[in-house]
């Protein structure tokens, strides 16, 4: 007996109608555009390109869309209104593959107070428009809106007299997201019951938005039960709180194709591009949490978790990121992480150290991490540069206290540490780091001058460190000091005392012999 085939659940993307009509959304037709060229390499199967009688603009983008994207269907969204369904006819006129979308209202409180029209008046209205479209569109999408607040009786008659009329798709908008799953499913089987042909001959299509951060949910409740098309938006964005969000309606069938029993034609690489290009396009960040496409989606700082994706990615990962479009993940190295993952961040960066010198920079990674929030590539790469070069540490900085304030001259408190003794000084200087610089020469009294002093940050935010450079002519003899830290100063008296340090263990090789002065 042959495998029973699975179904096919088509793809409507409405980012470029329903999406856009999120507040501050607004895209130029040029960016529409780009847009759904991108949606074409995606592979969704219908692209609705926005609402040609709404304004010039509107039918402008969609006719270039119609004009330039050849594999989708190219959808336009029209009332019940002749001169709608009109615009739509010129808009859609060099699609090579086209559909109408008409809508009507068909809830009691859209009837009473938006449409003001009785239920006779609704279900007329909807079938002579869809016939006086039938004579331009072979492909005509019904919606009755607001139909998750309609009677289910009367929805049943609004469907049933599109289905009559012509129409190719019903669409069940769940238009304000006041359903639930299982009341959503149980009204989506209802129909098919009543109108066998549902999600069959006719697509039986839902439009779930997310009031209530249900619209994924929903939209895939209704997947189970009978619907074959789902209508959704790159990142979820649109009205409100927007819509399904396409990523996370794609990614559960995917993921769950056990359970859900049913496929997409997605071409998942091109989920993050895509995510992206409608973000930056529009100016609607992804908030870091977004499933799938947010940018700690596939981040772990746990210890715990960055432990077991090292041993099997499978263990705290249901996706693998690449399918996405991804690098791969990221583990987040902070005051969280064990020292495995900081370990295999090591050997990534090229490093190869002893167990001994492993535990030293683990420890130094520790201090940095109490201090920002997340330790980065750079920031490991300038710890073990540090550690790694083989300079002993003859000066060593055991205190550092600056103070400095308005009208004075900064003053610099510094003890260093040398063959365990500590000593200890005080200097003022033209700012804090010359202060430090000044008190570190009245201990080590090395006559050393700066020559050169630069800084930079190693990584971006408030919280980065500071990677100094400092440059020291000592005996006509030019050394270079280089240190990092959260604290610039600390990471300016770091780098003089390398500095000093490369000098001691030029001329101080014996270990017995003082090396002060230089």
């Amino acid at each position: 007996m042959a495998p029973k085939k699975k179904r096919k659940i088509n793809i409507f993307d409405t980012t470029l109608r329903d999406g856009e009509q999120s507040p501050g959304a607004s895209l130029t037709p040029e960016e529409k555009l780009k847009i759904a060229l991108q949606l074409e390499k995606l592979n969704v199967d219908i692209i609705e390109g926005g609402f040609p009688a709404s304004s010039p603009g509107e039918m402008r983008a969609v006719q270039m869309i119609a004009e330039a994207v050849r594999k989708p269907v190219i959808c336009g969204l029209s009332r019940m209104l002749p001169g709608d369904i009109d615009a739509c006819r010129k808009a859609l006129e060099k699609a090579r593959r086209k559909r109408l979308h008409v809508f009507l209202a068909t809830s009691q409180i859209h009837r009473q107070y938006k449409l003001k029209k009785g239920k006779r008046e609704i279900l007329n209205m909807a079938a002579q428009n869809i016939r006086f479209a039938k004579t331009d569109f072979k492909d005509i999408e019904f919606s009755p809106e607001d139909a998750s607040r309609t009677e289910p009786k009367f929805l049943n008659e609004a469907v049933r007299t599109a289905i009559d009329a012509g129409a190719t798709a019903i669409n069940i908008p769940d238009t304000v997201g006041y359903t639930v799953p299982q009341e959503f499913s149980d009204l989506i089987r209802f129909l098919i019951k009543k109108n066998p042909e549902l999600g069959k001959s006719v697509y039986l299509s839902v439009h779930c938005h997310n009031d209530l951060g249900l619209a994924a949910a929903n939209s895939l409740a209704a997947v189970l039960a009978g619907a074959n098309q789902v209508e959704c938006t790159i990142n979820g964005i649109g009205e409100r709180a927007g819509n399904a969000s396409m990523e996370e309606i794609v990614m559960t069938i995917d993921t769950r194709r056990d359970f859900m029993d049913c496929y997409t034609d997605i071409k998942l690489g091109e989920i993050t591009k895509t995510s992206r290009l409608v973000s930056h396009l529009t100016g609607m960040v992804v908030q870091p949490n977004k499933a799938i496409v947010g940018r700690n989606a596939f981040s772990h700082e746990s210890g715990i978790h960055q432990d077991g994706v090292l041993k099997k990615r499978q263990t705290y990962e249901i996706i693998n990121p690449k399918r996405i479009g991804l690098s791969g993940n990221q583990l987040l190295l902070g005051k969280l992480s064990g020292r495995h993952a900081f370990s295999e961040r090591v050997n990534k960066l090229g490093f190869h150290l002893s167990g001994a010198e492993l535990d030293k920079a683990f420890s130094d990674f520790k201090v940095l991490a109490d201090k920002k929030k997340y330790v980065f590539d750079e920031d490991i790469e300038a710890l073990l540069e540090e550690q790694i070069s083989e300079v002993p540490e003859v000066w060593k900085l055991n205190y550092l206290k600056v103070t400095s304030e308005t009208g004075k001259s900064p003053q610099a408190e510094v003890r260093l540490s040398w063959r365990g003794k500590i000593e200890k000084a005080v200097s003022e200087g033209d700012g804090p780091v010359d202060a430090c610089y000044k008190a570190i020469e009245t201990i080590a009294r090395t006559g050393a001058r700066v020559t050169h002093y630069g800084i930079q940050s190693v990584t971006g935010g408030k919280d980065a460190l500071g990677d100094v450079i400092v440059k020291l002519s000592i005996d006509g003899k030019e050394v270079a000091g280089r240190g990092t830290s959260t604290d610039i100063l600390e990471a300016s008296v770091k780098a003089y005392l390398f500095a000093l340090n490369k000098v001691s263990a030029r001329f101080f090789k014996d270990e017995e012999q003082s090396p002060s002065p230089v």
